[in-house]
């Protein structure tokens, strides 16, 4: 079991994570991946890439992490990307009001709340400044965008901002990706990269800090016409938090299928619950604890005005284990939402670009369509430099409400402007056409995962003590696909000839794909303990028998249960690939090699 102090001390002392910059006394939110932890972290990203990239038959881009101005203009960023602010006037250090309020009382996502609400909950927990004391009740909550500005460019530039999540670079790009995709839907676009939010206050080390890393994949479908491979997924288990069981003070999780869940309408989308179905199994397999794992419903309040429904999937990272959802320390590490058609339809309003897909029919198809023809020897001298608009207004309202132009005159607005037109400058008739398909503006399913708290999640659930010969261990019990160093090689003692097999087996191992660690240095228990604490796998010791022996051999040791088992040197590299690649397991060795007794005792 875990907690956040050991987690933090363990991560600095083996290389997992640590604060950057310390030589320069350090900033907060910003963190530096040491050698484990860059090793954990792009297995986790590449077992990511397998599952939703591959395996989903998506398509990968790498999109740049500054945009410009109108980018973020058009997504909503500018506007609403914002977090509660309450400044101290004591000391002047700022907070994030909504995390004051649920670290003070029993509130729950307090970030859904409105700021009015907010205030009246700080005066009633009399809430205080956490650096200096000062009790904060009385001031202002304000709103703060979390996104950095840069300007592109010498001098003032072009206003840009770094990429507040990765999904706008591939939104943006819509128009060339769906020539990619032949034009045909659904097709998914993914992308694993760095995003950037100015936190107001950055906590939980690499839980939420101010540079990350996120994996996302953006599906493209047609809401009339593509449903999601759901069978695929229908019996796989879900633990849910549904929003109604969270507004109920008596309400506790519901434990189903995904089959069940959509027939029972828990999930709203059946795309979205294709992707919780997905998603839960891709966590079983990187070893995530499913005991310390759910999907939580987000409340009506902390739902974008967009989203037709959104889950986050939440782990609990103290070593909690309780039916009782309101216990534990739980960290959202994915969200999965139904975003409609929001986005593209966002980004084509503002840009001269076509985010839609033209769909052919089977069969060209006739159809009644309102038309106008406008007069433009009417409208020119009448309206001058505004005649084109006024003509494209008039086709617009036609189309979308063609019992306007049942009257005399026609009224449209251009420009702000009311202006009329007489219905026989217009040309108003409905006429016959034959159309071979139409324009269709995709809507958007997106799972989106942060790599950065699922490699803290890992290391949570991973953490484990024992003790052997007495004395405690601690050790993570990572999955071999994620853990980032395969097998650990130590000669017993500083012997040539046990070190030249040693260097033989580490050169056979690496060449046959396995990630090694080589370590000599220390007694052989200490050596032990150091890749237990990083979660090497399987350890080989290079001891006298070794090179006695003909066949030469050497002693595997399996990480979790101590256990020793002999092998030839020669069978090695097969068996251990075998065991790290799921084709096998440790129990396998035992029963077809000589066990090695030791005098080790684990409780």
């Amino acid at each position: 079991m875990s907690d956040g102090a050991a987690i933090a001390e363990l991560a600095k002392r083996r290389g997992f994570f640590f604060g950057a910059y310390e030589s320069y006394g350090g900033v907060a939110g910003l963190y530096t991946f040491g050698p484990e932890g860059a090793a954990l972290k792009r297995n986790v990203e590449r077992a990511w890439r397998d599952r939703f990239t591959v395996r989903e038959g998506n398509d990968e881009i790498e999109a740049p992490t500054i945009g410009p101005e109108p980018v973020f203009r058009a997504s909503g960023h500018l506007d609403g990307f914002d977090d509660m602010l309450v400044e101290c006037d004591e000391c002047g250090e700022s907070h994030r009001a909504d995390h004051l309020i649920e670290d003070a009382s029993d509130v729950e996502e307090a970030e859904s709340l409105p700021i009015p609400e907010v205030e009246e909950l700080i005066a009633e927990y009399e809430v205080a400044c956490p650096s200096c004391g000062a009790p904060l009740a009385g001031l202002s909550v304000e709103e703060f965008n979390l996104m950095f500005e840069t300007a592109i460019g010498p001098g003032t530039g072009q206003p840009g901002y770094l990429r507040p999540e990765t999904a706008q670079g591939i939104f943006v790009e819509f128009p060339r990706l769906k020539e990619y995709a032949r034009n045909q839907l659904p097709f998914g676009v993914t992308q694993i990269g760095r995003a950037y939010r100015n936190e107001i206050s950055p906590r939980k080390g690499i839980v939420r800090t101010r540079e990350f890393t996120q994996a996302e994949l953006e599906q493209f479908v047609d809401p009339d016409t593509d449903e999601p491979p759901l069978s695929r997924v229908a019996d796989v288990s879900l633990k849910l938090y549904p929003a109604d069981e969270q507004e109920d003070p008596d309400g506790g999780y519901v434990e189903t299928t995904v089959g069940e869940a959509v027939e029972a309408d828990i999930i709203a989308s059946d795309w979205v619950a294709y992707y919780l179905g997905v998603a839960s199994e891709w966590y079983d397999r990187i070893g995530v604890d499913d005991d310390r794992f759910r999907f939580r419903q987000h409340l009506p309040g902390e739902r974008a005005h967009y989203a037709a429904d959104c889950w986050d999937a939440e782990s609990e990272v103290s070593g909690t284990v309780s039916d009782d959802p309101a216990d534990g320390d739980w960290i959202e590490i994915a969200g999965f939402a139904y975003r409609g058609d929001y986005d593209l339809s966002k980004h084509a309003e503002h840009s001269d670009d076509d985010f839609t897909v033209f769909e052919q029919y089977d069969d060209p198809r006739t159809v009644e369509r309102a038309v106008v023809d406008p007069d433009m020897s009417v409208l020119g001298p009448e309206f001058g430099g505004q005649a084109g608009d006024v003509a494209d207004t008039l086709c617009d309202l036609a189309e979308r409400n063609p019992e306007a132009f049942e009257a005399d005159e026609v009224t449209v607005e251009v420009g702000g402007d009311e202006v009329t037109v007489d219905a026989d400058v217009a040309n108003f008739r409905v006429e016959e056409q034959t159309e071979a398909g139409e324009h269709v503006t995709p809507h958007v399913v997106e799972p989106s995962f942060g790599v950065d708290r699922t490699v803290y999640t890992l290391i949570a659930h991973a953490y484990d003590r024992d003790r052997i010969d007495g004395e405690e261990r601690t050790y993570l019990s990572l999955a071999p696909e994620v853990a980032p160093t395969d097998v650990a090689v130590f000669p017993l003692v500083g012997d040539d000839a046990l070190e030249s097999l040693a260097d033989d087996v580490v050169s056979d191992l690496r060449d046959a794909g396995l990630s090694v660690a080589h370590d000599d240095s220390g007694n052989i228990g200490r050596r032990y303990r150091r890749q237990d604490e990083v979660g090497t796998p399987l350890s080989v010791t290079v001891d006298h028998e070794s090179v006695e022996q003909e066949p030469e051999t050497v002693t595997v040791r399996d990480r979790d249960t101590t256990a020793q088992v002999r092998v030839p040197a020669a069978d090695l590299a097969d068996e251990l690939g075998a065991i790290l690649a799921g084709r096998g397991s440790f129990d396998d060795l035992l029963d077809g090699y000589e066990r090695v007794d030791t005098d080790v005792t684990r409780s």
